[in-house]
């Protein structure tokens, strides 16, 4: 064996046991009516990315929520599940109120904000049971709002303040500057406690919202 094909050996040895990226980058949602269904996603106010047809018996309408990495499609011949077979699709919202105030302004038929007696599993039907208003803790991943399109297609809406630890990996990121606006009002909030604590005014409150800001969004321990 030569040396290219021990190089060659070696370098597919590495690229089976490599950890590619895989993001998810679309989903179909199974509708009967295409035209309404793009008239309905159009009010929500996500972008229209295409509308493509191949001859009579083919098309594919994509939009993407904003903010989002991910996108949903639907058309003619994508997919043989039945119409409204898409159930609790999650979309994470970082104010579960002014969203839900959003969606009622373009017309949309939402539920009111709900959460969990215990836990989140009465997101799904038959469990657990639903209280009105927001978790009364403000927990992360508790607070939700339920809406569904033509079809019955599911869509929650949940309040995702402060990520799982390694849920989120690399640099921090917002994916909107509402987003990082309310992720300034709540370390804000935080450090107004902090500065109680310690009995006087902190000169240092830019580090500390900037380590509470990233902190949170990375699942990490909150600083005090």
């Amino acid at each position: 064996m030569n040396s290219n094909e021990v190089r060659s050996d070696k370098m597919t040895e590495s690229m089976s046991t490599a950890n590619f990226d895989m993001k998810l980058e679309v989903f179909v949602i199974p509708v009967s009516d295409v035209d309404r269904a793009k008239e309905f996603y159009a009010k929500l106010g996500w972008r229209l990315d295409a509308d493509r047809t191949a001859g009579s018996g083919f098309r594919l309408v994509q939009f993407t929520p904003p903010g989002s990495g991910s996108s949903i499609q639907f058309g003619l011949n994508l997919t043989s599940a039945a119409p409204g077979s898409a159930q609790n699709l999650l979309l994470a919202v970082s104010d579960i109120q002014a969203a839900r105030q959003q969606l009622v302004a373009r017309g949309i038929d939402a539920s009111e904000v709900f959460h969990c007696d215990v836990g989140t599993g009465c997101r799904f039907p038959g469990i657990g049971n639903r209280v009105s208003g927001v978790h009364p803790e403000n927990l992360s991943y508790s607070s939700f709002v339920s809406f569904k399109d033509p079809d019955g297609n599911s869509w929650l809406l949940q309040e995702v303040t402060r990520r799982l630890p390694g849920r989120v990996a690399g640099d921090t990121a917002f994916a909107s500057a509402r987003d990082l606006a309310q992720a300034m009002i709540r370390a804000a909030k935080a450090h107004g406690q902090h500065e109680k604590r310690i009995g006087q005014a902190d000169p240092n409150w830019p580090d500390w919202y900037a380590e509470y800001m990233v902190r949170e969004q990375s699942g990490q321990e909150l600083p005090q």
